[in-house]
């Protein structure tokens, strides 16, 4: 039997999920408003979020639409 571990950004994806879900942001607010959140752990998300192609201005909805985070 092998354990899957889940992937990072899966784990940051269903975090900014509940964020939205509880109303401390719009899916429409841009991903940088994430950096007031995360504060000294930012510069590593921000480097992930860069690797996958998004660009601080992006919508955080962008990253909640995300169904895969494989990195080939």
């Amino acid at each position: 039997m092998t354990n899957q571990v889940a992937h990072p950004m899966m784990k940051f994806q269903r975090k900014v999920s509940s964020l939205v879900e509880s109303n401390v942001l719009k899916p429409s607010d841009s991903i940088w408003k994430l950096a007031l959140l995360y504060g000294n752990d930012w510069s590593y998300w921000k480097k992930e979020l860069l690797e996958f192609g998004f660009t601080m201005q992006d919508p955080v909805s962008e990253v909640l639409v995300v169904e895969a985070w494989d990195e080939d």
